[in-house]
């Protein structure tokens, strides 16, 4: 099935809101938007995220992308985000969504 513009908005939208300092993965914000998979999210950030914040989303384990690692990392720390190695410390900067 098709991703409709509704739902690459939204997932725009939710990006959008990630305060400086956290993060969400891409399975949180497929919940959130109502998608079937991350995935999803991933080809969105991909094609349409150069005006996001594109560096607070991250792999479910706080890993980032492995060819903007460094990139996304140094954002993330400039931000304050709790940084444990080569992931984010997701306990302590994860965002939630509000319902």
């Amino acid at each position: 099935m098709p991703t409709t513009d509704a739902q690459i908005e939204r997932v725009r939208e939710l990006v959008a809101t990630i305060p400086p300092g956290r993060v969400s993965t891409y399975g949180d914000i497929a919940a959130a938007a109502g998608l079937s998979t991350p995935r999803t999210v991933g080809w969105i950030m991909r094609t349409d995220s150069a005006d996001l914040p594109w560096h607070r989303v991250l792999r479910a384990d706080g890993s980032p992308a492995p060819h903007l690692a460094h990139r996304q990392l140094a954002r993330l720390a400039l931000e304050g985000c709790p940084i444990r190695g080569d992931r984010v410390d997701l306990t302590s900067a994860r965002h939630r969504f509000e319902d």
